[in-house]
């Protein structure tokens, strides 16, 4: 079984890690991808002026240079938890870092692309909300034709669940008279 993980970075990686080790069995693959829209008009520009705040004034290397790194860059910081994660646990994996304005589409093309047995990705929205059928995660579903597993955004804990116990001083406070 191969799975595709797509993520965007709010994936929790421990989730994709349990998932994923029941998918794939001992014999499957993994792939990772994040999809990443370049903001062309701004590296244009930084290539117009010759300017780079990282580089002292030297324009280094072409556009296709700068939207290399740029995807290099944000690619890396979006797949970099999953794929440390599934390491981690032993779980080999591949990351791609795919270029596009609409992650659905992407996505779905990847899928194909790499002959996906199932998507694996995370929800921001709501699912049974009737907005969500615009998310990412419910087109995705709809265009890949493939079985999509969608793994809820990690619950943040209220103030009433959390233990205000365990943020008191460890030491106590010293009293001069």
């Amino acid at each position: 079984m191969h799975v595709l993980v797509a993520t965007a970075g709010a994936l929790s990686p421990e989730p994709v890690v349990e998932f994923t080790r029941h998918l794939i069995g001992g014999t499957g693959s993994v792939t990772v991808v994040t999809v990443v829209e370049v903001p062309r008009d701004f590296l244009d520009e930084l290539q117009a002026d010759g300017w780079h705040p990282l580089h002292d004034g030297q324009a280094e290397g072409s556009g296709q240079d700068q939207v290399a790194q740029y995807l290099a860059e944000r690619g890396e910081r979006f797949t970099e938890p999953i794929r440390l994660a599934l390491e981690s646990a032993r779980i080999p994996c591949d990351t791609k870092v795919l270029e596009g304005s609409d992650p659905a589409e992407v996505i779905s093309k990847a899928a194909e692309r790499i002959g996906a047995d199932v998507v694996l990705l995370g929800a921001t929205k709501q699912i049974f909300d009737r907005d969500a059928w615009e998310s990412v995660s419910a087109r995705v579903m709809l265009e890949s034709g493939r079985p999509v597993l969608v793994v809820p955004e990690a619950k943040k804990p209220t103030v009433d669940e959390v233990d205000l116990d365990e943020f008191q001083p460890s030491v106590e406070p010293t009293h001069s008279m």
